[in-house]
C-alpha cells in the first residue's frame, strides 16, 4: 500500500471516529434544569446532606448548594455527567468576585474550579461568603 493511500485511510478513519463521538452525544454539555435537580444529584452522592439554598449558575452547568457552617456542595457539569464536591474555605487557594462572576480556585487536583457567572451579584456574594470570610473577599477591580 502507498503512503498517500494509507495518509488517507487514516484521515478518513479518524474523521468518521470524531464524527460517531459527536452525533451519539459525545459532546452535550450537561445541564441543571432546576435546583431540585441539583439537590437530587448531590444527594446521590452525598445522602447525609440537608442542602439549603441552591444557586444555579446562569449558564445552568453548575450549582452551589449552602450546607451552613461555611459548608458549600458543588455540582458542576462535565461533559454529560455531574461532579459533585463539599468545599470549605481551607479547600480554597484563590478566591475572587467580580460583580456576578466568581473566581474559584482550589486546592483539590482532581477538581480545580473555574469561573462561574450568576444572573444576579447576589448570588454570587452568597457564593463567595461561604466559600471564605466576608471581610476576606476580594472584589476584583
Amino acid at each position: 500500500m502507498s503512503l498517500p493511500v494509507l495518509v488517507v485511510l487514516v484521515v478518513v478513519g479518524i474523521a468518521l471516529s470524531v464524527a460517531a463521538v459527536h452525533f451519539t452525544g459525545g459532546t452535550i454539555t450537561a445541564t441543571l434544569a432546576t435546583a431540585d435537580q441539583a439537590i437530587a444529584r448531590f444527594a446521590e452522592d452525598f445522602p447525609d446532606e440537608k442542602p439549603g439554598t441552591v444557586r444555579l449558575t446562569a449558564d445552568r452547568h453548575a450549582a452551589f448548594l449552602d450546607l451552613g457552617l461555611q459548608r458549600c456542595g458543588i455540582v458542576q457539569s462535565i461533559g454529560d455527567c455531574f461532579l459533585t464536591r463539599i468545599a470549605t474555605p481551607q479547600d480554597v487557594l484563590a478566591l475572587a468576585r467580580e460583580g456576578n462572576v466568581v473566581l474559584l480556585r482550589l486546592n483539590d487536583f482532581t477538581w480545580k474550579g473555574g469561573r462561574f457567572a450568576f444572573a444576579g451579584e447576589a448570588d454570587a456574594l452568597m457564593v463567595a461568603a461561604a466559600l471564605q470570610g466576608h471581610d476576606q473577599i476580594r472584589k476584583a477591580a
